[in-house]
Formats: structure tokens, sequence, C-alpha cells
């Protein structure tokens, strides 16, 4: 499958927002990523860049009785969604073993990070990662998307992307084979083995990197039986949740990165 690139154009110019958004708030930013279709795979020609971060405060930020606002949200264009979420917030998203969040710390397109920091936290979201919950986010997702998108005659064809992701997502992890790939080749490459199906993914593929992202098709009845019954599959195994609920060390990398702020 064919690799997502970044333009030097597009790559400079999120930078720049970047170092803009920490000198406005005055935060640091210690890992910034793509994680939308382009860090999925499965980007279109005029597909958006979904630029999502983690930041972190100075001390003195913390020090108050009520909580500030710990999301940073920067005005959407027409290329461009800028998005992050405060250290202290993705921790507590991280004991909750949020599964997007274990998608952001393994996109494939990484803008920025602070390496000792972005180390500590992929290591972390692996000790905090559930099967169970990630089963129950990825399935109600490809549902959602299901019922939403592809009912019609005609659908749109990234719409079919919008169910199949998170659908492998879930008989990898039924598979045994631990946190899904946020890359949808690795994905593929994991879960389908029939090569009918793995024809028309790779068909559908190739009219979506080369159609806008608002092109309609006619429903590709294969596909859609595929989704349909794995939808409607009933005897699903028993997985486990996560073991560590613990926040202790979650605590200890918040207070060693935020003091080290100062």
């Amino acid at each position: 499958m064919m690799e997502q690139t970044i333009s030097r154009e597009m790559r400079s110019r999120i930078l720049a927002t970047l170092e803009e958004t920490e000198a406005k708030y005055g935060v640091r930013i210690l890992y910034a990523c793509e994680s939308g279709s382009r860090g999925w795979g499965f980007a279109s020609p005029d597909s958006d860049y979904d630029v999502r971060f983690i930041y972190v405060h100075q001390p003195e930020w913390y020090l108050r009785v009520m909580p500030p606002r710990d999301v940073i949200e920067m005005p959407i264009d027409d290329e461009l969604d800028v998005c992050g979420w405060e250290l202290r917030k993705t921790l507590g998203l991280m004991q909750a073993a949020n599964p997007t969040l274990m998608e952001w710390l393994d996109s494939p397109i990484v803008y920025r990070q602070h390496t000792e920091s972005s180390s500590a936290l992929q290591a972390l979201a692996r000790d905090y990662c559930s099967d169970r919950r990630a089963r129950y986010h990825y399935l109600s997702m490809a549902r959602k998307n299901f019922r939403g998108y592809l009912q019609g005659e005609q659908v749109r064809l990234k719409k079919y992307f919008y169910v199949l992701r998170p659908l492998l997502a879930v008989i990898w992890i039924e598979a045994g084979l631990g946190t899904p790939p946020m890359r949808f080749d690795k994905l593929v490459a994991g879960t389908v083995t029939e090569p009918k199906l793995l024809a028309e993914i790779e068909s559908l593929l190739v009219m979506k990197r080369s159609a806008n992202e608002a092109e309609y098709g006619p429903r590709r009845p294969y596909l859609h039986a595929f989704i349909r019954s794995q939808l409607e599959q009933q005897d699903r195994p028993a997985l486990a949740d996560s073991e560590r609920r613990d926040a202790t060390k979650l605590d200890r990398f918040l207070h060693d990165t935020v003091m080290a702020q100062r």
C-alpha cells in the first residue's frame, strides 16, 4: 500500500502553527502527530491535516482551586485541524485506556516530540491498554458509522473506511494480537486472509486515494455483506480488562514532567 507523505511546505506550516500555539498559550508541546486519514494511510487528494498534540503548562497552572480548560483548539480551515490535550487530561484518559490516545501515540506521522517524554508515554500506554475497552470503542464506532453512512444505494466511498478500520481493529483484538495498529495497511495484513475481501479493499483504496473526500459511488455488495456479518456476530470472545488502574506511575510522570518546566 502506498505510503502517505507530508509535503515540506505543509510540514513547515504545521510546525510553525505548533510554535505559535506554544507562544500564545505559554505551554510546551511534548508530542504532536497526524491523527486522521493521513495517519491511517488512506488520505484523498483533498484530505485535510488532523494534527493532535499533548502539552504541559508551567507548574503554576496546576495550583488552582478550579481546574482551567484542558484542551487547546485552533481555528479550523480547509486544510488544517489542530487540537491538543493537556498532560493531566491525557494521563487521566490513559488510566481509562482511551483508544484514541493509544492511536495518537502509535501514529506513523510525528511532527514534533520530546523524545524522553514521548517514549515514557508510549511505555505507559502499553501498561494501561485494555482489550475489552478497546473492542467496545471500535465495535461501537463501526456500528454507528455503518448505520449512519452505508445504508443507501449510493454511498460516500470514504465512509467504508470509517467502518472497515474499526471493524478490523475488533478482529485484531479478538485474535489476541494486542493493541490495534493505527496504520490501516498493518490492520489489513494482520486480519484479512480471504483473497476476494483483500482485493475489494485494495480496489477501494485505489479509488479513495484518487477521489475527493465527498466522492460518492455505488454500494459494494461484497464489502457490505462482510461488514454486516461481522457486526451481527453474537458469540464474541470474552476479553480481559487492563489490570493496571492504579495511578501511581501516572502521578509520578505528571509531577516530574510539570516540575521540569520550572
